[in-house]
């Protein structure tokens, strides 16, 4: 079975993009990370690329007269590695209608929240000051809103009484690292389908 190829976006640490080269590297996904794109030159995602031997780009909006350029750069890139899925695993930055059609249904994102609660920035705050009782991770299909994809995968974490947004967001983190992975398997094993805003996971063999 061929492998899926991957491209990952990522502007920080790269805690999921590492998550997702592990699990590639002992093939508990039938994924492998092609090439990783980031948009901030501190990223410590690039240094994880560069030492698992993936090739490592900076693309920098400020190098770029406007938001079309920056992302046909970063478009142009993703299909010289012929990428089959594009993983945003902390990409911090609002994709164009242009960028997500280029890739429809192609690109997943992970949000530390149980969508569609708490979109956006600052998720794990928003759940505290909320006073929610439970919160989690979400990975989902990118359309062009913002964190409003129909939803792959979910798994709930709950919120202590004495979380603090950081707190909250390392045991958020605990669960992202399996939630993404397992999403990319799905989508390589081609049990993914779409319906309106619901993903189906269809079972092994093509049946629901």
């Amino acid at each position: 079975m061929k492998k899926l190829s991957l491209g990952v976006l990522v502007s920080g640490n790269g805690t999921n993009l590492q998550s997702i080269i592990d699990h590639s590297r002992d093939g508990k996904i039938d994924a492998k990370v092609e090439v990783v794109i980031s948009d901030r030159k501190d990223a410590f995602a690039l240094r994880r690329a560069e030492r698992a031997g993936i090739p490592a780009f900076l693309v920098e909006r400020k190098a770029f007269n406007s938001r079309e350029e920056f992302e046909e750069k970063i478009i142009s890139i993703l299909k010289e590695y012929n990428v089959d899925l594009i993983c945003l695993a902390g990409f911090l930055r609002i994709l164009s209608p242009r960028f997500i059609n280029e890739f429809k249904w192609r690109i997943m994102n992970i949000h530390p929240a149980l969508l569609p609660s708490f979109p956006g920035m600052d998720a794990q705050k928003q759940a505290i000051e909320y006073g929610v009782k439970v919160s989690g991770c979400t990975v989902h299909f990118v359309d062009e809103g913002t964190d409003t994809g129909p939803i792959i995968v979910q798994i709930p974490v709950p919120v202590m009484e004495s979380d603090t947004p950081d707190t909250l967001a390392s045991r958020i983190m605990q669960e992202e690292v399996k939630a993404f992975p397992r999403a990319i398997q799905l989508f390589a094993e081609g049990r993914l389908e779409i319906k309106g805003r619901r993903v189906i996971i269809k079972e092994k063999g093509g049946s629901k």
